[in-house]
Formats: structure tokens, sequence, C-alpha cells
């Protein structure tokens, strides 16, 4: 379930060239501080999924609400205190 919640949102995450240094900045704007920036797409896309499992893993921890995406709701899954 986990997996197909991080493919699903990678999927719809938004990428794009930076001009001044000819880099990419992915980043997936309905998780707050879910962003990355790097040299090539491949390496863009593997830190943004690195980024995001992160921002999971916090908000668990935190017990704060994790954002449903398609028929994806991890909240009902997890136990929060």
């Amino acid at each position: 379930m986990i997996t197909e919640y991080i493919n699903t949102i990678m999927q719809k995450a938004h990428y794009e060239i930076i001009e001044e240094d000819q880099t990419y900045y992915g980043e997936i704007p309905w998780c707050d501080g879910v962003w990355a920036n790097a040299d090539t797409l491949e390496t863009c896309r593997k830190e943004l999924q690195e980024v995001l499992e992160e921002w999971i893993l916090i908000k668990v921890r935190t017990s704060k609400v994790i954002p449903s995406i398609a028929t994806y709701n991890l909240d009902s899954l997890l136990c929060h205190n």
C-alpha cells in the first residue's frame, strides 16, 4: 500500500529546468516542503522520492495527517496516538 501511494504521488510530481544553472527542480505541491534539485532528471526524481519517503515518516512519527491521493488513504491504515 505505501509503495503504491508513493508511486502514485511520484507520477503527479512537477518537474522543470532551472534556466540559470540548467539543473532540474521537482516538487509535489500538496506535500509542503517536498522538493528536490539535481543535475539530471533521473537524479532529481530519486532525490524527490527520498524526500517524500522521509516526509511520510515524519508525518507518521508526529501523528500528522497524510493527504489521500487517488484511492490511497494511508491515514486510515495508521495508528495515531
